[in-house]
């Protein structure tokens, strides 16, 4: 895991002001879909025993019930932990300076992507629904003119609030900094 206290590529003066994981709602929802995986063969054996036909009993399909049922659950467990990682190391971290992105593609894959908040053009958040309206979570989707053209923060909490305070920190770095283009045209227009 990153130390926020050492960020790669740190500046001096560079403070972490935002750290973000997708909301719990996203784990939840992962375990969730493991426990309906987890009913499927609990379902199956209730009826086939309720049926009168117990296959564990038998000499040749109980080893092969229990070979299939553990690899099923073997799978089951995989997909679980995959998930779980997946939301773990799926991060955003906002400093002063720049946006990092952090996203991890499945087990053993992980981009990361940085933008300076002067590159900042444009700053959105969506609740889109019900549950993500009721329980305040969201995305916020960064546009700028770079190469990289947005920067998708998913299922975040209070997304109104991190567009708000990332709008603020644009502000204050391009204060800062000057303005990207606008301010190298003024600087030569007054020379």
């Amino acid at each position: 895991m990153m130390s926020l206290a050492n960020l790669p590529n740190q500046e001096r003066n560079e403070q972490t002001i935002l750290f973000m994981r997708r909301y719990w709602i996203d784990l939840a929802t992962a375990f969730l879909f493991s426990a309906v995986l987890l009913c499927v063969p609990v379902a199956i054996i209730f009826a086939l025993t309720k049926s009168g036909a117990n296959i564990f009993d038998n000499a040749f399909w109980g080893p092969v019930g229990t070979l299939i049922l553990s690899t099923y659950l073997l799978v089951v467990a995989v997909i679980t932990m995959a998930q779980i990682s997946d939301y773990y190391l799926d991060s955003w971290i906002v400093t002063n300076e720049r946006i990092i992105n952090i996203e991890q593609m499945g087990l053993f894959s992980r981009k990361i992507s940085e933008m300076r908040l002067n590159q900042v053009q444009d700053i959105t958040s969506e609740m889109k629904g019900f549950l993500e309206t009721f329980l305040t979570y969201g995305d916020v989707i960064i546009q700028t003119a770079g190469e990289k053209v947005e920067f998708h923060f998913k299922n975040i909490d209070n997304p109104d609030e991190v567009k708000l305070r990332i709008a603020r920190l644009v502000t204050e770095c391009k204060k800062r900094h000057g303005d990207g283009v606008l301010g190298q045209e003024v600087q030569q227009g007054d020379t």
